[in-house]
């Protein structure tokens, strides 16, 4: 009897499928009237149905599997000083790949100048086809405060944060009963821990359950966006798109690989095979809080690190690291310089990588949740508002299949991290060997 496919196998195979029929649908659409459009119509209905569901489950399981899992592993541990040296290590790692991602996607910008590329006149073209969606996205901006953010880690009301999803606010709940349980009577929080880890064991029942629908969802998911992705904006901002494409593959395949083996002592096959089921589902969600059990799961499953690494790391780098984000928001805010004949000097690249590191602290990791952070960097780099507002409409076609793509950059970044946490820790196996 044959072996089933492996589950990244069939993810794959989704993702192929669902490009092709994409691109088929992307085609047809203009013959798709008259007797067709309503078939039509219920097909496109159906297939956001179940993209949408799929969604909706992996972000179901996504804060209890962080609440369960953080609070048990934190009281689980010996020293609770050893969670203050986990976590000041993630946050300096998460921050300083942060601010070196933006400069990669600066110097790329400098060096390429995909904005000098575009004619005026199809820029023109362009800005008045988006200034519907980039009114929307400039109003919904607001400059980040540190302070705030710091403050709110705390929430007033955690039943609030827990039903609202705010995975920083969640952490802290987490970490906070998971110490309170330490400092109390054993024979007093074994029963309660007991019930959060047979909870705990239970979404991850769930978690299993949701990702044997994960290659239809991947190719409802996938053939979506390509149905929608008009290829004439492709073309147009090709030489921008193409410099995004090239600084996520930088992060991804020259400094991850760089830093596992330098830290983690981690081979990059070893560490790419463990974490290619979150990449797909990364590319095809592009979210990386949706996709946060299934990178928990092949980070702690997979890879070798130990439960109480993962917890806290894999969440908080959900919130916090957005390298492919941050990335992104680099080679944009030049390229709509660029598109304006704007010169941003040293000083203004600079304020510009202050800036974004700051965004990405606290943004949710949801869809197109990067273009209102790239508003923000937009304003603090100076740029006027005719351009902001013409700049964000151009990209603005292009910005889903971009978003897939940094997505996957964010979430390979969480992993590496988690290695390189674990390692330091001690809480990374051997291949080969059980886990610590």
């Amino acid at each position: 009897m044959a072996r089933p496919w492996p589950l990244h196998t069939r993810i794959l195979v989704g993702m192929g499928l669902g490009l092709a029929a994409g691109l088929a649908a992307h085609l047809a659409a203009p013959a798709l009237d008259g007797a067709l459009a309503v078939p039509a119509a219920f097909v496109g209905r159906l297939v956001d149905l179940v993209g949408e569901l799929f969604l909706r489950a992996l972000r179901f399981v996504a804060v209890p599997i962080v609440l369960f899992s953080l609070v048990a592993g934190t009281a689980s541990l010996d020293d609770v000083r050893q969670l203050g040296r986990i976590g000041g290590r993630t946050v300096a790692i998460y921050l300083f790949t942060t601010s070196l991602a933006i400069s990669i996607g600066l110097g790329l910008a400098d060096l390429v100048r995909p904005g000098t590329r575009v004619p005026d006149a199809l820029r023109d073209r362009l800005a008045a086809s988006g200034a519907a969606h980039a009114g929307d996205k400039l109003a919904a901006a607001s400059a980040p405060d540190a302070w705030r953010t710091l403050a709110e880690l705390l929430p007033t009301n955690p039943f609030a944060a827990l039903a609202e999803g705010r995975m920083l606010q969640v952490v802290v709940l987490s970490v906070l009963l998971g110490i309170a349980l330490t400092l109390i009577p054993r024979e007093r929080a074994r029963p309660v821990l007991e019930a959060v880890r047979g909870l705990e064991a239970a979404v991850l029942a769930l978690v299993h359950l949701v990702m044997r629908t994960a290659p239809v969802a991947v190719f409802c998911l996938v053939a979506r966006v390509v149905a929608d992705l008009g290829l004439d904006v492709l073309g147009a901002l090709l030489a921008y798109t193409l410099t995004v494409l090239a600084g996520l593959a930088a992060m991804v395949l020259v400094v991850y690989p760089a830093a596992l083996r330098l830290f983690a002592r981690v081979s990059p096959r070893r560490f790419f095979r463990a974490i290619l089921p979150a990449q797909l589902l990364a590319f095809s969600s592009s979210s990386s809080s949706a996709t946060l059990p299934v990178t928990m799961e092949c980070v702690e499953e997979r890879l070798g690190v130990r439960r109480d690494v993962t917890s806290f790391v894999i969440p908080l780098g959900a919130t916090v690291n957005m390298d492919g984000t941050a990335l992104y928001q680099g080679v944009a805010t030049l390229f709509i310089a660029q598109l304006y004949g704007i010169h941003l000097g040293l000083g203004a690249q600079l304020g510009i990588v202050l800036t974004a590191t700051l965004a990405s602290i606290g943004t949710a990791g949801v869809p197109g949740v990067g273009i209102v952070m790239l508003v923000i960097v937009l304003q603090a780099a100076g740029l006027p508002p005719e351009a902001m507002k013409g700049g964000i409409a151009i990209i603005f076609g292009i910005d889903r299949l971009l978003d897939m793509c940094r997505t996957v950059a964010n979430v390979t970044g969480d992993c590496m991290v988690a290695a390189v946490v674990g390692r330091a820790e001690g809480a990374l196996a051997e291949p080969g060997a059980p886990r610590p």
